[in-house]
C-alpha cells in the first residue's frame, strides 16, 4: 500500500508543474518552501532545493527534518558538502539538463566556426562583411567526459559530420564507440581542432586542461567549456587566447561570475556564454515530471534514481 509523502519545493511554480505530473493515485502532499523562510511542515519525505542559488535557511533544517531524500534541480553536485548533513541520500537532476546544456555546446561551437557573432557584431554597426569561416564539418572533436552531456553533444554533433573522439576516466568500448582514458589527454591533443569539456567538477577534474594541454593544441584550436570552470586553469587559457593561438566558447569559468574587468569578455576569438548551459524552459517540465517521479518512488516504497551522495 502506497504511503503518504511530504514534498517541499522552492517555488510556487514547481508547486504547481509538479501536482499535474503527479500520480492522482497517490498520496502526496507537495509544500511551497522558499529558501530564506523557516519549513512550514515538521517533517518532510523529500526536499527540492533551489536552482543555481544558495539554500538560505533551508540548510539549517535538513537535519531536523530528515527527509528520506533531498533532490538537487543540478547535474552537478561538487558543492552540496557545504549544506548536506551527514547521511542524508542527495540525488542530482540527471535527465533534465543535458539535453539544454548540448544545445548551447553546438550553438558555442557554430559560434565560434561560422563567425556568427562577428555576423551579430557586423548588424549593430550595419556592415556587410564576409570571409571563409573555418567551418564545422571534417573537423576533430576531442570531448572530455562521456556521460549524459557528453553523449547528449556527441549525437548531435554527429549530423555536422565530424570526428568525435570521447575521452573519460576510464577507457573502454561503449555501444561501438572507442572511448579513451584521460590519461591519454596529452597525446590526444595535439590532433584535436576543437575541445570539448564537459567533465564534472571536483578534485579529480581542476586544471585537467593546463597549460601543458593548451600548448599541445594545434594552432587557432577552440576550446569549448561546458562542464566545470575549475577543469581550466583560467590563467594559462587567457594567455593563449591573448597571444591569438587558440580560440574559446565557454558557458562555465573560473571564478563566476567573471569579473567586469577580465580579459576574456574583450579578447579576440573569446565568446563568453553566462553559465546558461542548463537554462532552457524545456527545464520547467523536465524538472517537474523528475520531481514527481522521484516522489511516487518514496510512496510506493521504492528506492529513488539518481542517487549520488549518501545512498
Amino acid at each position: 500500500m502506497a504511503e503518504h509523502v511530504v514534498v517541499t519545493v522552492p517555488t510556487e511554480h514547481l508547486v504547481a508543474d509538479v501536482r499535474r505530473e503527479l500520480d492522482p493515485s497517490l498520496d502526496v502532499d507537495v509544500v511551497l518552501w522558499s529558501p530564506d523562510e523557516n519549513p512550514p511542515v515538521e517533517r518532510a519525505d523529500m526536499v527540492v532545493m533551489p536552482y543555481m542559488a544558495k539554500p538560505g535557511s533551508m540548510a539549517e533544517h535538513l537535519a531536523a527534518l530528515a527527509p528520506r531524500l533531498v533532490q538537487g534541480q543540478s547535474i552537478g553536485y561538487d558543492d552540496v558538502h557545504a549544506y548536506l548533513p551527514d547521511g542524508l541520500p542527495f540525488a542530482n537532476a540527471s535527465s533534465v539538463h543535458e539535453t539544454a546544456t548540448a544545445e548551447l555546446t553546438i550553438g558555442l561551437i557554430l559560434m565560434a566556426q561560422r563567425q556568427l557573432a562577428d555576423f551579430v557584431r557586423q548588424q549593430d554597426r550595419a556592415e556587410w562583411t564576409k570571409s571563409w569561416s573555418r567551418g564545422l564539418a571534417d573537423r576533430r572533436v576531442l570531448l572530455l567526459g562521456y556521460g549524459g552531456v557528453g553523449k547528449a553533444i556527441a549525437s548531435r554533433l554527429a549530423p555536422f559530420e565530424v570526428e568525435i573522439v570521447p575521452v573519460a576516466s576510464s577507457a573502454r568500448v561503449e555501444d561501438g564507440v572507442q572511448v579513451h582514458a584521460l590519461g591519454e589527454l596529452h597525446d590526444l591533443a595535439p590532433t584535436a581542432e576543437i575541445l570539448i569539456n564537459a567533465l564534472p567538477g571536483g578534485d579529480a577534474t581542476r586544471h585537467i586542461i593546463d597549460d601543458t594541454v593548451l600548448s599541445a593544441l594545434p594552432d587557432d584550436a577552440l576550446v569549448v567549456n561546458v562542464g566545470r570552470g575549475t577543469s581550466v586553469d583560467t590563467d594559462a587559457l587567457v594567455d593563449h587566447v591573448r597571444r591569438g593561438r587558440i580560440r574559446m566558447a565557454s558557458d562555465v569559468f573560473d571564478p563566476e561570475p567573471l569579473p567586469a574587468d577580465h580579459p576574456l569578455w574583450s579578447l579576440p576569438g573569446s565568446i563568453v556564454a553566462p553559465h546558461a548551459g542548463g537554462i532552457s524552459r524545456a527545464m520547467f517540465t523536465r524538472i517537474a515530471r523528475l520531481v514527481a517521479a522521484q516522489a511516487g518512488r518514496l510512496a510506493r516504497g521504492e528506492a529513488p534514481t539518481n542517487v549520488v551522495l549518501g545512498g
